[in-house]
């Protein structure tokens, strides 16, 4: 079985939980992105028009967890809340961070509403990493690991 981290940005909790999930499922070191307190509002509609802002200005939020050494790993997945169609703004720092990483990286997320763009968005950010096909939710989880090995 291949050595996997499991990456998780998660503001309600609700990611957290299906990365929970597949940490039963698999094997996998576990690392939450985490940023300053002060980054987001505890309001939603403030929050997404920080992260809108962010997206525009090409200004993402700072990491204040340190990043483990990632070359240990054989696959990563990076879970997410959807924002606006996309994954959450700090995801794009580690993703950014992680860009020698010569493994596979695949992401998990979870939404309220609308997750179309979800996947390009990520794909976009991952630049030259090796992205497999995402998973939304927590169904069929184990189903999802067995297709990315």
């Amino acid at each position: 079985m291949a050595k996997v981290l499991i990456a998780t940005y998660s503001r309600s909790g609700r990611t957290q939980g299906v990365a929970e999930e597949l940490a039963q499922l698999i094997d996998a070191d576990m690392y939450k992105i985490e940023v300053a307190p002060d980054t987001f509002d505890r309001d939603m509609y403030k929050t997404d028009e920080i992260a809108t802002e962010q997206i525009k200005n090409n200004q993402y939020p700072k990491l204040v967890s340190e990043i483990p050494n990632v070359d240990q790993y054989d696959l990563i997945l990076v879970g997410s809340p959807v924002w606006r169609g996309a994954p959450a703004t700090p995801v794009h720092t580690f993703l950014e961070q992680i860009q020698n990483f010569p493994g596979k990286v695949a992401s998990f997320y979870t939404d309220a509403g609308m997750a179309d763009g979800y996947e390009d968005t990520f794909k976009e950010w991952a630049g030259k990493l090796n992205v497999l096909p995402a998973h939304e939710g927590s169904n069929d989880l184990a189903a999802w690991i067995k297709r990315l090995n």
